[in-house]
């Protein structure tokens, strides 16, 4: 080795029939958040994005979703400052990005690997999978993951796990609204959502993603003007001119693939 090798990628994305599937593969650390795989990550995401998919799918390979922060290498760093903005710019992407995005977790999920779930639209989680936000018990916060999670979770509901970094399981994360599925088969659980994903017009899916991002925290008034714009141009537009024919002709639509 002459320390000039490039180090193999632990984040790999496939993209078949429109759906990016990027998969953590850096077991020998739980997949945590070293600067290697978000690095990796952010890699995977443009791949998704420039192939113009329908939706992404972020999984995992190993017994766990992700260990959040790699504790050995924040350790080994010395004095020099966390330098947060790689991960902070990963959750922004996956909530961002116009496609629907799916966690798909079958295995044990800590500290920033919550707020790596969370940031992604709909959440699958195996029904024996595990969750903790464990950053007290290290003398720190779960500072930047709040942002996503308390999007997705009143804070009554997730105070007990954040304040005593307490082990609870898939069910209690559902009935908080941490995931959205809990299933003993992720797979087909994924599947079909994917299907479903596939089945409606590109740019309709993405106006739906904006607005489950937006409507609720706009003023009412507000809310209905610019929803009803939406509407309109919406029902004006080609995809519901296909969409209403074909339903009409009963037959599968042909969508445009822009997405506004």
């Amino acid at each position: 080795m002459t320390g000039t090798e490039p180090l193999n990628r632990v984040v790999d994305c496939n993209v078949v029939d429109g759906i990016a599937t990027i998969t953590l593969d850096s077991q020998h650390n739980r997949n945590a958040l070293s600067r290697q795989l978000l690095g990796d990550l952010h890699g995977s995401l443009d791949e998704a994005e420039h192939a113009d998919v329908r939706a992404i799918v972020l999984t995992h390979r190993g017994p766990a979703f992700c260990a959040g922060a790699d504790l050995k290498e924040r350790a080994t760093a010395g004095s020099a400052p966390a330098d947060s903005s790689p991960f902070v710019r990963a959750l922004e992407r996956l909530m961002d990005t116009a496609c629907p995005t799916i966690a798909v977790v079958n295995g044990a999920v800590r500290a920033g690997g919550i707020g790596l779930m969370a940031s992604c639209d709909l959440v699958v989680v195996h029904e024996s999978t595990t969750f903790a936000l464990t950053e007290v018990r290290i003398g720190v916060a779960p500072a930047i993951i709040a942002v996503p999670i308390l999007r997705r979770v009143p804070p009554s509901r997730i105070a007990a796990a954040m304040l005593t970094g307490e082990t609870f399981g898939a069910e209690s994360a559902r009935q908080m609204g941490l995931v959205t599925h809990v299933s003993g088969d992720v797979v087909s659980t994924v599947d079909d959502l994917c299907d479903g994903i596939l089945r409606g017009a590109p740019t309709a899916v993405a106006a739906t993603k904006r607005l489950l991002h937006t409507v609720a925290s706009m003023e009412r008034d507000a809310a209905f003007e610019a929803m009803a714009e939406l509407s309109n141009d919406l029902f004006n537009g080609p995809d519901a001119a296909e969409g209403m024919a074909a339903f009409a002709e009963k037959r599968l639509p042909t969508w445009s693939r822009s997405v506004q």
